[in-house]
This record gives structure tokens, C-alpha cells and sequence, in this order.
């Protein structure tokens, strides 16, 4: 009988899916073990742990499934389920959590308008079976519907506005679980999925992920440069990043997918590590802001070296794993622009490089200002005693911490040969790294920055030895700082680029709300007053409402 209902698997397994349900479960173990001391006397601590249970499972769900229709529902159910998890924060919680499930959870519509479309096309759900061109106009605004809503998902601008806001006011476990890895790799892994999978890609439907990727790179790092709040700051990268994996995919050559599909997995690594060692630095301190931080490196080394490490990581810095990833992107875009027969896309492909490049630095920049802030700069008088978290709060980020060395030491002899590697092959075939611009050998490159360090630090110890010390002022641009004057906050970094030319009005306006789609979604809302009445708390109104749905729904789908 069942059988007969569903002639078709419903799930399926393969290189992609398989690595990243196995991610899923990684990510799922350390938040838990996280918990269990950050969340410690908070309200409602069942709900919380059968949350995150359902949340691992219908992510896996989500990933395995091959059957569009099985993917929505389960994609719909992780919607609540973020909604619920970010209402358990502080007492904005809930203002973040409606946003978000409004804009994540509309998208949802426009998913399911995609999927009807696909449907219509190709008669089946059964997604292994399926592969249209993208060749008419309907089938463009398919690939459009479902792509929106993966960008909703992983936070690609202008959907990306409800994750700094969950950063902000959600449980930072929760943040680490969700926002900053989970929904990064379901929503990149669905869009990978119908790019490669689905349909045939055109050249304007790259170039439309790469200016995507692009712009979400440059205007998120931009706004977490000038944050004041670690947790917001953090929230802004979380959305830059994505823009690397959009890039990657966008190259459509295996190198580019490749490296895309890797910094999804940095991405959730050194992302998840950042938000937990925040959640330390909140749980000890009481405060997140960043003028009432300072000076936590010593009290907290191991949250300070995790926190050092997945910010270098971030930042492209080698030879750990967000620079190798990085790397295969930049290489990826080398060949759409040398290889491309159509000049438009490779001019494109020139500004997206640049950008991604650039885009490395200032997230470089900001994460300077952020361990300068944090852990280097002039210690704070704090209400009390500070010192190093519990062992099941640390060893979470230590962990994650050591992944990115790994990741980026061992890059080509464990998660690409084994992960990444396989499941591009899967679809294009081997991936061909011979032939790229430059090579880049991460053990040997490691091993000689070990040893001059090594030398470095001999020849450092050995001129102390010889060298008497003088001791003077201290100095700030070339001004030297008077006794009476305080140390420059971290904080302050980048202050001046909010005043600079057009980039101080843009800064008003981003203040503002202005480029923020939910708040100005909202003063449209006018428009749905009328509807408004139809909503009036019975019951059998409702329930009227979704019987009309289910069979516009059945004659749609019987046509």
C-alpha cells in the first residue's frame, strides 16, 4: 500500500546530502553540549533541548529528501521551530522572532509557487528525476521563487535583516545553531541543489548569483565595520559570508562549486565557534557591547585563543580552512573570467572578484576591532571577578576552534578529498586543480610559517637578552597620548568611515531601516487592512479559510 502511494524514494543519500546531514549532526552535538551550562536555570529548558532535537532531525530531513513536496514541509516546520527558539531570548526576543518567521517563512510561498511550476514542467516531484532548462520565462521565475527563498534562509541581502536582529536578542546557543551554521548550510545546500541539479543554468542567471553574492559580501561587512555590539557584529559577517558561497556556486565550474560548497562547512565552523565564544563572554561579563568590554585575554585565554583562531579563519588569513575556500572562489572566478566566451560575464565576474578580495579585508579589519575590544585592549573594572568558563562551554569552541586549523592545514588531504571533492565529481566530474593560477600547498606553507615563527621568536628573545629597554608614551596617529587621557577603545575603530562622503548618508539611511525589507514591507501594510477583518479569532472561519486553499491547491495540481 505504501508502495502504491509513493511509487518513488522519498529520501535519498549521496556525497552532498550525506556530508552535510553529517554536519548537521557535528553541529547539533557541541550546541548541546553547549547548553547544558549556558542554559542552565533559564525558563522553559524541555522545550528548549526538544527543539533543537526536532531542528536536527528535520534538517537532516530536509537535506535527504527527494521529493519536493516532503522538503517544503519540513522546510516550513524548521520556520516554527527558528520562530520558537529566538522567542526564548531577551525581552525583544519575540519583536526578532516575528520577523523572522515572516520573512523566512514567506518565502516559503514563493518556494511553493517555484515548486508548482516545476511541477507543471516536468509532472513529477521526484527531484533526482528532474532537469529543465532555463529557457522560458516561467521556468526563470521558478528558479527565481525557490532561489529567494534560500537566500531568505541563509541570509542573503535584502532577506538578511532578521538575522543580525536574532543575533541580537536570541539565546546565543541558539544563534551558534541556527542563523550562524544550520540554516547557512540548508539554505546554500538547496540552492546548490536546484543550480546544479534542478535546472540548466544561462549565462544571466550567474551573473545574477554573482551580483548577489557580490553585493551581500561588500554592504554586510560595511555594516558590521561600525557595530558597537559584539553579538550585531558578529550578525553582519554571518550575512557577508554567504556571499562567498553564492560566488562560488555562481562560477559554474567545479573549482568555484567547490570552493562555495567548502566555505559552507568553514563557514558553519569558524561562524558557530565565534557565536559561542560571545555566548562565553555574555555569560561571564553579563554584556555584549563593546565600550564595556575590554582586557578578557588573560581571564579567559582558551575563549580568547578559540575567538582568535575562527576570526583569523573568517578573514581569509592562511593557513587555516576560510582562506582555502576562499581561495578555490577566487580561483573559481579566475576561470569564468579567462575561460567565458560571453565578455558581459566576465566583466562581471572581474567586479565580483575584486569585490570578494576586498570584501576579505575589511573583515580582516573588523575582526581586529572586535579582538582588540574584546580581549586586548585596557582591562575594565568589572562587578566581578572574571575568569575562564565551565569545561562543557569552552570545549565546544576549543573543538570547533581545532577544525579550522585542521581544515585549512589538512584541506586537501581530509575534507576536500573525502567531502567536498566527491560531491562536486558526482555531478561535473573530477575536480582539475592543476591548472589553476598559482598552487597552494597548505602543509608546506604551514611548516614554513612555523618555523619562522620559531626564528622569529629565537631572535626576539635573544635581542631582549641584548638590548636595554626604554619605556615611553604611548602614541595614537602619531599624537602622543597624556596621562590623563584614557586608551582608545577598540570600539572607535572605523568610527570616520560613517562621515565619509556618500557613505554617511547611506549610513543614515541603513540606520534608518530604510534598505531593510521587513520595515518597509510593513508600512505597506495598508494595503492589507481590508483583509484584516477576515481574521477574526473564530475558529470555523479558518478552518473555511484552508478548506478554499486545499482545493484551489487540488484543481491546480489535477490541471
Amino acid at each position: 500500500m505504501i508502495r502504491n502511494l509513493f511509487p518513488y524514494p522519498l529520501f535519498r543519500i549521496d556525497q552532498l546530502s550525506g556530508y552535510c546531514a553529517l554536519a548537521v549532526g557535528l553541529f547539533f552535538i557541541l550546541t548541546a553540549i553547549y547548553s547544558f551550562r549556558f542554559m542552565r536555570g533559564k525558563k522553559g529548558i524541555a522545550q528548549y533541548y526538544l527543539y533543537i532535537i526536532l531542528v536536527a532531525i528535520s534538517s537532516v530531513l530536509v537535506i535527504l529528501s527527494n521529493d519536493f513536496v516532503m522538503l517544503l514541509v519540513f522546510w516550513g516546520f524548521l520556520g516554527l521551530l527558528l520562530y520558537l527558539l529566538i522567542n526564548m531570548g531577551n525581552a525583544n526576543a519575540g519583536r526578532a522572532a516575528q520577523k523572522s518567521l515572516i520573512i523566512v517563512g514567506g518565502s516559503d510561498a514563493l518556494m511553493l509557487l517555484g515548486i508548482a511550476i516545476i511541477f507543471y514542467f516536468s509532472g513529477t516531484f521526484q527531484m533526482d528525476l528532474i532537469k529543465l532548462q532555463l529557457n522560458g520565462g516561467l521556468l526563470v521565475l521558478a528558479y527565481i521563487c525557490i532561489a529567494l527563498a534560500c537566500f531568505a534562509k541563509a541570509g542573503v541581502m535584502p532577506l538578511h535583516s532578521w538575522i543580525p536582529d536574532c543575533a541580537a536578542n536570541a539565546p546565543l546557543p541558539v544563534t551558534a545553531y541556527l542563523p550562524a551554521s544550520l540554516d547557512k548550510i540548508l539554505g546554500i545546500y538547496l540552492l546548490a541543489r536546484i543550480t546544479l541539479n534542478i535546472f540548466v543554468m544561462n549565462n544571466a542567471m550567474n551573473i545574477f548569483l554573482m551580483c548577489m553574492g557580490a553585493f551581500t559580501i561588500m554592504a554586510a561587512v560595511m555594516m558590521a565595520l561600525v557595530q558597537h555590539n559584539l553579538k550585531k557584529l558578529l550578525g553582519y559577517h554571518a550575512v557577508s559570508q554567504v556571499g562567498y558561497m553564492v560566488l562560488g556556486i555562481a562560477t559554474g565550474n567545479p573549482v568555484g562549486i567547490a570552493g562555495g560548497l567548502f566555505h559552507m562547512l568553514n563557514n558553519a565552523i569558524y561562524k558557530s565557534c565565534l557565536f559561542l565564544t560571545a555566548g562565553n563572554v555574555e555569560y561571564r561579563t553579563g554584556t555584549t557591547e563593546l565600550d564595556k568590554l575590554g582586557g578578557l585575554g588573560k581571564s579567559m585565554p582558551v575563549t580568547y585563543i578559540s575567538c582568535l583562531i575562527a576570526s583569523l579563519s573568517i578573514s581569509g588569513v592562511p593557513p587555516f580552512n576560510g582562506f582555502v575556500s576562499k581561495w578555490l572562489i577566487y580561483q573559481g572566478l579566475i576561470l569564468n573570467i579567462s575561460d567565458s566566451p560571453n565578455k558581459l560575464q566576465s566583466i562581471f565576474g572581474t567586479f565580483c572578484l575584486v569585490a570578494a578580495m576586498f570584501g576579505s579585508a575589511l573583515t580582516l579589519a573588523s575582526f581586529l576591532k572586535l579582538l582588540h575590544a574584546v580581549f586586548l585592549g585596557a582591562r575594565l573594572n568589572y562587578e566581578k571577578q572574571i575568569k575562564e568558563v565551565p569545561f562543557s562551554m569552552w570545549l565546544p569552541c576549543l573543538l570547533l576552534a581545532a577544525t579550522c586549523v585542521i581544515f585549512g592545514v589538512f584541506a586537501f588531504l581530509v575534507p576536500l578529498k573525502y567531502f567536498i571533492f566527491p560531491a562536486v565529481a558526482s555531478i561535473y566530474g573530477p575536480v582539475n586543480i592543476s591548472n589553476l593560477i598559482g598552487a597552494w600547498s597548505p602543509v608546506l606553507v604551514t611548516l614554513i610559517m612555523v618555523i619562522g615563527f620559531l626564528l622569529g621568536f629565537i631572535l626576539f628573545r635573544v635581542m631582549r637578552l641584548n638590548t636595554t629597554l626604554r619605556r615611553d608614551g604611548a602614541f595614537v596617529g602619531g599624537e602622543a597620548i597624556q596621562k590623563e587621557e584614557s586608551m582608545p577603545s577598540g570600539t572607535d575603530f572605523y568610527n570616520t568611515i560613517k562621515e565619509t562622503g556618500p557613505l554617511q548618508y547611506i549610513y543614515k539611511k541603513a540606520e534608518a531601516k530604510t534598505f531593510d525589507i521587513y520595515e518597509q514591507a510593513k508600512k505597506l501594510s495598508v494595503i492589507s487592512r481590508p483583509f484584516q477583518s477576515l481574521h477574526n479569532g473564530v475558529l470555523p472561519t479558518y478552518l473555511v479559510w484552508i478548506l478554499l486553499g486545499m482545493v484551489g491547491l487540488f484543481f491546480m495540481f489535477v490541471r
